[in-house]
């Protein structure tokens, strides 16, 4: 199974276009230790040709650019190597790619929750300007199903949904009222080897339920946005908690660090990093101690193979 990280970033990406925090200002200045990125998004694929999308950033294009010949196969007039697509939420960074790819010949085979499909219906409704151009083929994700499930344009790859205690949209009149599809986690399997992973770039918290998904993948692609509970406070940039925003923080008493500590075998690996994050300066103490709590932080372009 075959992964390639298209954007790594959270909503806004690095730098942030209207962000002059020392991060986005490092990286705008070419500092050493310091990598631009775009919003966060994954390609998954059993043969390297077929691949399977989880979000659609705004940063797509760009992204299948970067990709070249991977994901674009070059087979007709009219090609790509995306055949379905798997939404995790409604969120802005996760879903205004779709306008994007308006183009396709046939109708976009998209993955998600109903509660999801609500969302992108009717506060931002993606699907419903969509329909004026390529159309969607909607298939439901059920987070009850306690067996894997197939995709039928995609070899070999097979899912697992569970639901995520995180936040609706802002847009969203569920926020501050959150339902269990709005926000989901997947086990991707592939059907050959049996090797899994784990994915959720929105994670509140190690909920009990996702323990055993967890422990039994080869990979753990997990939700990287703060180091702290109070980033954004301390930085100037919002008066919420990391936690009131649906993200576990890295750092602290029932952080993410100390979580994934306990979860023993499989490569751990950040996603969804926010631009006022000190791990985004491979330099700071903050990755060293990443690092030497055996926690990888993503980066555009970064391909893994299981």
């Amino acid at each position: 199974m075959f992964v390639r990280v298209l954007g790594s970033a959270a909503g806004g990406g690095f730098p942030q276009w209207n962000c002059n925090c020392k991060n986005c200002s490092s990286v705008r200045a070419g500092a050493d230790g310091y990598k631009a990125r775009t919003q966060s998004s994954i390609a998954v694929s059993s043969n390297e040709e077929d691949w399977l999308l989880f979000n659609a950033s705004p940063d797509i294009l760009t992204q299948l650019k970067s990709a070249g010949l991977r994901l674009q196969p070059a087979n007709n007039v009219r090609d790509s190597g995306i055949k379905s697509i798997v939404l995790m939420d409604a969120q802005i960074d996760h879903t205004t790619g779709l306008f994007m790819l308006r183009e396709s010949s046939s109708p976009l085979v998209i993955y998600s929750t109903k509660e999801v499909k609500q969302e992108l219906t009717s506060g931002n409704p993606i699907f419903d300007v969509l329909d004026f151009y390529c159309k969607v083929d909607w298939v439901e994700i059920n987070v009850e199903a306690e067996d894997f499930v197939n995709i039928p344009k995609v070899q070999d790859i097979e899912l697992k949904f569970m639901p995520l205690k995180s936040e609706a949209p802002p847009f969203s009149p569920f926020r501050g009222k959150p339902r269990r599809g709005d926000n989901v986690g997947v086990q991707i399997m592939d059907a050959i080897t049996k090797k899994k992973i784990f994915y959720a770039p929105g994670l509140a918290s190690i909920e009990e339920h996702l323990l055993q998904p967890m422990k039994e993948s080869d990979l753990l692609l997990v939700d990287g946005t703060f180091w702290t509970d109070t980033e954004m406070i301390d930085n100037g940039l919002s008066k919420k908690l990391a936690r009131e925003m649906g993200h576990n923080p890295q750092s602290g008493p029932g952080g993410m660090i100390e979580d994934l500590n306990k979860i023993n075998g499989p490569k751990k690996i950040l996603i969804h990093i926010n631009n006022s994050n000190p791990i985004l300066n491979e330099k700071s103490i903050e990755r060293q101690f990443l690092r030497d709590n055996n926690i990888d932080v993503s980066f555009d372009g970064m391909e893994i193979s299981l």
